[in-house]
């Protein structure tokens, strides 16, 4: 009885151990696998940390070397509008700059369009269509200190952060990324003191008019997509 008992063990150790060989290359192989993946996205990541951290010290060398007042050219779907920034208001100023060498602004929509008012742009919401009910309120997650100059007033091709109303925002901060460019003077001269203007169009300024002209919804927003297709430096 010991004997069969012996055996019988030794049968069952045998069957469990040619069990646990039959299955050792797979798993082996599967672990390897996952392994191998693991670090392959490792890999990924790693690169494209080091290409987002390159790009971002190339965008800062180049706002460094900026001129007092840098020039865009706001390329859009329906004009080109060259803008330039002003000195006075220099964190606008600078954040725009950022946006813009980052491709922030490329694909983004016009979404508040008002004739004999102003048009409005810069909500990254507005690249994904199932977002409209929310276009306007998108941003970069930050806002900017108010830089309210006296001079800067709401003309014929101001440029002026938007930002939310006094009861949310008592130091009216602006917008990390909204801006409106007026389309009339008299019609935005009651927001002067009240915005931050930060730069001008200095010449296109009929492309923000024509803009301003297109059908829109009744919250304003265009039937058709008015589109920012890139933002270029002017050297």
């Amino acid at each position: 009885m010991k004997r069969i008992f012996t055996i019988v063990t030794c049968c069952l150790g045998a069957a469990m151990l040619l069990s646990s060989c039959g299955q050792s290359p797979k798993k082996a192989a599967e672990d390897e696998a996952v392994q191998t993946e693991v670090a392959r996205q490792d890999s990924l990541t790693a690169a494209a940390k080091l290409e987002a951290e390159t790009k971002q010290k190339e965008i800062m060398e180049t706002i460094a070397t900026l001129p007092a007042e840098p020039q865009f050219d706001l390329v859009t779907n329906m004009g080109t509008m060259r803008i330039k920034l002003y000195s006075d208001t220099p964190k606008h100023r600078e954040n725009f700059a950022k946006l813009a060498l980052s491709g922030f602004y490329d694909g983004i929509l016009f979404h508040r369009v008002i004739p004999g008012f102003m048009v409005q742009t810069g909500d990254p919401l507005t690249k994904d269509a199932q977002n409209k009910e929310k276009f306007g309120t998108g941003g970069p997650g930050y806002t900017i200190p108010a830089e309210i100059v006296e001079g800067h007033g709401h003309k014929l091709g101001a440029i002026a952060a938007a930002r939310l109303g006094d009861k949310a925002n008592p130091m009216k901060e602006s917008s990390g990324s909204q801006f409106y460019i007026v389309v009339d003077e008299v019609g935005c001269s009651h927001l002067d003191g009240q915005y931050s203007v930060f730069g001008e169009v200095i010449t296109g300024v009929e492309t923000a008019k024509k803009i301003s002209q297109v059908d829109t919804d009744p919250r304003d927003c265009p039937l058709e997509d008015v589109k920012i297709e890139k933002v270029l430096l002017v050297e």
